[in-house]
């Protein structure tokens, strides 16, 4: 049960009100941003929420049981912060919201009314939509191991323990040609065989895209040309001398784990786990490699 400050329980009560709506969003990279559906600042804590213009909500959903709920805000592209370029790039890919109902008069007189973090983003011409979840989602997300042929860790965490930083698994880059958004010609990469950065993680150090980072979806070489394709476009065009930072990438697989990494004994797949063949087979005469009684 909420408690609601007696100062804005006597307000609300009243009858006339001067409420408003405020959001503190906190991104991936720990910039905080503050807006308002008043049409004026309203300062507490040491944040100042500004008007957003064109920026709005939906009616919050709360329902019983673990169901996510939730609430949309809408909002046009034309604030000096809230940039498209910083959508694509994933600065507000789960970051925290927090709501609250504001006496915009005495913002003394304010009520934490919800914290989420922000889900699907949407963005259309020059608007965007946002949802924010509430706290039970984080409930519905996997916890623990998950028991698979593949390795379940994340190349070169903790688990996995492969040094990233070495040179035999990094390189550095720069573009020759920009074909488009997504591919590209670089020089730096000799001495690695094709497929080397296929799945890995490349950093842009120069350029447009300074500070963006991507995952690799092929690593070719033909004719003495590196040819590198992204999984997801860029912001901005690549363009001849970006400099970029590629790693290794990995397929997950116990075979690659041996032979690329020699990293066999951190695997955190189960390689030899039976599959749904094994488990739906049945004997056969004269099998004798699964074990099974012979049937006469």
């Amino acid at each position: 049960m909420k408690t609601i400050e007696p100062g804005l329980a006597e307000h609300i009560a009243g009858g006339v009100t001067t409420l408003c709506h405020c959001w503190r969003l906190v991104r991936n990279d720990g910039a905080v941003l503050a807006f308002t559906d008043h049409d004026r600042p309203v300062s507490f804590d040491g944040d100042t929420y500004e008007p957003a213009a064109g920026f709005d909500a939906s009616e919050a959903v709360s329902q019983t049981g673990f169901a996510t709920g939730g609430v949309d805000v809408y909002g046009a592209l034309s604030s000096d912060r809230l940039l498209e370029e910083d959508l694509a790039a994933g600065l507000y890919d789960g970051a925290e919201v927090r709501v609250f109902l504001v006496n915009w008069n005495a913002p003394g007189e304010r009520h934490l009314i919800r914290i989420g973090h922000l889900g699907e983003v949407v963005r259309e011409d020059s608007a965007f939509r946002a949802e924010i979840r509430g706290l039970a989602s984080l409930l519905d997300q996997p916890q623990g191991r998950v028991f698979r042929h593949g390795c379940d860790a994340d190349l070169g965490d903790r688990r996995c323990k492969v040094d990233l930083t070495a040179p035999a698994f990094r390189s550095e880059g720069e573009v020759v040609v920009g074909a488009s958004r997504r591919q590209f010609e670089a020089t730096g990469l000799d001495g690695f065989t094709e497929g080397w950065f296929d799945r890995g993680r490349i950093e842009w150090t120069s350029g447009a895209n300074a500070g963006r980072a991507g995952e690799v979806k092929a690593h070719r070489v033909s004719n003495g040309f590196v040819r590198m394709e992204l999984w997801q476009p860029l912001q901005h065009a690549i363009a001849p001398g970006d400099a970029f930072v590629v790693t290794a990438g990995c397929d997950k697989l116990f075979s690659t784990c041996r032979a690329k990494f020699d990293n066999a004994v951190n695997f955190r797949g189960f390689p030899h786990m039976p599959g749904n063949d094994f488990a739906l087979s049945y004997a056969r005469s004269g099998d004798r490699n699964t074990g099974a009684a012979l049937i006469e």
